[in-house]
């Protein structure tokens, strides 16, 4: 009894020790990155990836290069939605729901919306390098290679 016991405990702590950093893994995620202008590489936005209770992990807009427009705050104006084209770039939520995939190590079935065009894309994120990630969007399978890929700089605090 007593050896089934002592191995039903370390089989319980292995478990909560691969679980731990399997999680430590996802959560590496977590930050600031700062985005590029697609066309001039120049810095465009700040957003911050978070996770939420469901354990799914969000992005949403925290700074701006150019919050204004014409001496107003910059609006999602290009959104499909009616209802939803007066609402603030800064705060809007532009990365959903995505899972880490422990196996390929990035984090995917999540979408990006991209505030510029009002489109949103399929994506999945991963690091090119401890501070770059690969955020790659795109309309079907990610196979089928139709889609875009842009890079984001993680970065260490909130802007101002």
């Amino acid at each position: 009894m007593k050896i089934t016991l002592t191995t039903a405990l370390l089989v319980i702590l292995m478990a909560f020790g691969s679980s731990s950093k399997a999680q430590s893994k996802a959560d590496k995620i977590l930050g600031y990155y700062l985005t590029f202008d697609d066309e001039t590489g120049a810095e465009k936005s700040q957003v911050q990836i978070y996770k939420d209770p469901n354990g799914k992990y969000y992005g949403k807009i925290v700074w701006l290069k150019e919050p204004n427009k014409d001496g107003k705050p910059k609006v999602d104006d290009k959104n499909p939605d009616v209802k939803l084209q007066k609402r603030a770039i800064m705060g809007l939520e532009m990365l959903k729901g995505f899972k880490y995939n422990e196996s390929d190590n990035e984090w995917n079935d999540g979408s990006i919306y991209n505030p510029a065009s009002g489109k949103t894309y399929n994506c999945y994120i991963n690091f090119e390098s401890a501070t770059k990630v690969k955020i790659r969007g795109f309309i079907g399978a990610s196979w089928m290679g139709l889609g875009k890929t842009a890079y984001w700089t993680k970065e260490a605090t909130l802007r101002k």
